[in-house]
């Protein structure tokens, strides 16, 4: 089956606000194998919308729009809707039962502007928003189908994930879509890719190969698509020719990102971290503690971005600092040990660099970065250079970091 999607709002059109409604719908709906074909943004203007969601319905079997259903003037979605598809507005049950439900939980008066929320248009099916007061309709209309998301990310993604893509699935019996990530570093995208080639050439039909290209790393996703009860493809036999070609710079798998795959190690492993940064400023820190879990794993880290801090937080000596500098392998050697030891922690990370664009000199040019990581027996350090893009010197340290870490981990264990 294919898809369009429709997101709706003034903000998107002039760049106020970042469309991730559509990157994020795509990748459900293309990870439950359905295919989409359009991605459409339209302003809150009725007849820009009315055109939309007409030529959509024509062209695909499903049309998913998110966007224009709160209780303000500019949310009209619900409105046109009602006239698209000759009904009228009834309150739904359901729907006012989870305003009620919300308000009350949030300890706030429900006003009849807030209670107009619950209104709906007669003929559709409302899929409860557990996570907001805007409704999630469902539409069937001549085989086709048609889903009316609030435009909240939060909100959308939950009912995508728990609502609308099972209720696809059963509807139109879509393939089945399996994948498989593996994390690569230390190797550019068209090396690694002529690196491999003998065995991508040899995989299945049903099966392709992505390269994922992002700050100093690629991320490999192997998608196969089986058609629904059929025999399916075990992914993980295909690995083993890889790795013969490519295993010394196979980082991991199953993981969307490398902070991803040391929160998910350090937990399996039921050890602890530290963090010294420089040059990446809490970026190591903020990718792992934003993640539910962090607080098993993680001592704590300290932002050292002058030599004072470095010395009295971290215990770098005043003498290594005036000779070696703070962009130095003694430096961050220092930084990486002290930190370890002041913090408890059974594995440590330390950055320092310079990320630019000013600060370099001729011996350590901007993008000039140091990296470390230890663990009680042993430190490993690594000289980087980057370039002068300060924002991706600081994503390129970060996985650079995370990978060294993982590598000294998995060879203890």
């Amino acid at each position: 089956m294919n898809v369009t999607i429709i997101n709706i709002g003034d903000e998107l059109l002039i760049g106020q606000v970042v469309n991730t409604n559509a990157s994020t719908m795509s990748r459900l709906l293309t990870e439950a194998g359905m295919e989409v074909k359009h991605t459409v943004v339209v302003g809150d203007v009725y007849k820009d919308i009315w055109v939309a969601v007409d030529e959509a319905l024509r062209e695909s079997d499903a049309v998913l729009v998110t966007g224009g259903l709160g209780p303000t003037k500019d949310d009209i979605t619900k409105k046109l809707l009602c006239e698209y598809f000759d009904s009228e507005l009834v309150e739904s049950e359901v729907a006012l039962e989870n305003v009620k439900r919300i308000f009350a939980a949030r300890g706030y008066e429900l006003t009849p502007v807030n209670r107009a929320q619950a209104l709906v248009p007669k003929n559709c099916e409302v899929l409860n928003n557990d996570l907001g007061t805007a409704p999630c309709m469902w539409f069937n209309s001549d085989g086709k189908v048609l889903v009316s998301l609030p435009g909240v990310p939060f909100e959308m993604e939950w009912l995508m994930r728990n609502r609308v893509i099972p209720k696809l699935q059963k509807t139109f019996n879509t393939d089945v879509i399996i994948n498989k990530n593996i994390l690569v570093q230390g190797i550019g995208e068209s090396f690694l890719s002529d690196l491999i080639e003998p065995w991508e050439l040899k995989l299945p039909e049903n099966v392709k190969l992505a390269y994922l290209p992002v700050a100093g790393m690629v991320k490999l996703r192997l998608t196969a698509r089986f058609p629904n009860g059929t025999n399916q493809t075990n992914l993980n036999s295909l690995l083993p020719e890889l790795y013969k070609l490519a295993g010394q710079y196979i980082v991991g798998e199953d993981g969307e990102t490398l902070d991803e795959l040391v929160h998910k190690t350090l937990i399996e492993k039921g050890k602890t971290l530290a963090t010294a940064e420089s040059c990446t400023g809490g970026n190591i820190a903020r990718l792992l503690t934003a993640q539910a879990g962090a607080s098993s794993y993680f001592k704590g880290g300290v932002i050292a971005y002058s030599n004072e801090v470095k010395e009295c937080a971290l215990g770098v000596k005043h003498e290594t600092l005036v000779a070696h500098g703070a962009v130095s392998e003694e430096t961050v050697r220092e930084m990486v040990e002290g930190v370890r030891e002041r913090l408890g922690a059974d594995y440590a990370i330390a950055t320092t660099g310079i990320a630019g664009p000013g600060g370099g000199t001729p011996e350590k040019p901007v993008g000039t970065v140091w990296v470390a990581v230890c663990s009680k027996d042993e430190t490993v350090t690594q000289l980087m250079h980057y370039g002068d893009r300060r924002q991706q010197t600081i994503d390129r340290t970060t996985n650079q970091a995370y990978s060294m870490l993982i590598r000294l981990i998995c060879q203890k264990h």
